[in-house]
């Protein structure tokens, strides 16, 4: 993947990625993000800056949003109904839209042993809409069938009110069709070609006669927020990756 330039200025990957998230949320939204998740966090402050400023973010460990009983009044919020979109990411990801965040090989004698899915299962279900989102993409990770499922796409459970929306990656954005029920290629990035998505993703695209298009590159408005005021908020929310991306 070669980086894209706007205005002369290179363009940092993950930054193509919270671009990417961003233009999947919608201005009137209540978006919440979970831990160990900067990107979608940088996303939903860039929407509200710029495309969706009646935006409700609520972002975990963002000091300027208290908690008082930490995850489970997130997932109180979510089980009233309340959150629109929610972030879930996962160590295999099929093309059918499940979720494995628990173990990889046989269930009985697995060869990787992993935390599990906390509260995926329920969140995937009880708000409107998921994206998923991951810092690599590779046949690893994109298979055609998980070895176990924290959380499903979609299902015909009674309370389930949504479901899977997007993947986001590295290389593209990757949609969920309800009809056919699958994931299915929607965009590739700027500087990435089509054969290396293919190449790198373990189930068909459902690309066939499709023109696949490239993501419009960062407006000068969103590179201006991104590297201006929301860089400041995330120093304070996540001052590690905020030092990785834009520098000390």
């Amino acid at each position: 993947m070669t980086k894209p330039t706007i205005s002369n200025q290179s363009v940092q990957p993950p930054e193509v990625m919270i671009s990417a998230i961003s233009r999947l949320l919608r201005d009137g939204e209540w978006v919440a993000t979970g831990t160990l998740s900067p990107l979608p966090a940088a996303a939903a402050l860039l929407a509200k800056m710029t495309h969706a400023p009646h935006l409700t973010t609520l972002i975990y460990g963002d000091p300027d949003f208290r908690l008082s009983e930490g995850f489970h009044e997130l997932f109180a919020l979510a089980q009233k109904g309340k959150i629109d979109v929610f972030f879930l990411s996962g160590v295999q990801i099929d093309k059918q839209g499940n979720i494995n965040l628990s173990m990889l090989g046989d269930y009985n004698r697995p060869t990787v042993r992993l935390p599990g899915g906390a509260g995926s299962s329920m969140l995937s279900a009880l708000v409107r809409r998921v994206i998923i989102f991951t810092t690599s993409h590779n046949q690893r990770l994109f298979v055609p069938k998980v070895d176990f499922i924290n959380a499903t796409a979609t299902d015909d459970a009674p309370w389930r009110r949504g479901g899977l929306s997007h993947v986001v990656t590295p290389l593209c954005t990757m949609a969920f069709d309800g009809t056919k029920k699958e994931i299915v290629l929607e965009s590739v990035f700027p500087g990435v070609s089509l054969a290396e998505v293919v190449r790198n993703t373990g189930f068909d695209l459902g690309i066939g006669e499709r023109r696949i298009p490239i993501m419009n590159p960062l407006t000068d408005e969103e590179l201006a927020m991104l590297r201006g005021p929301v860089q400041e908020r995330m120093r304070r929310i996540y001052p590690q990756f905020a030092a990785l991306v834009w520098g000390l």
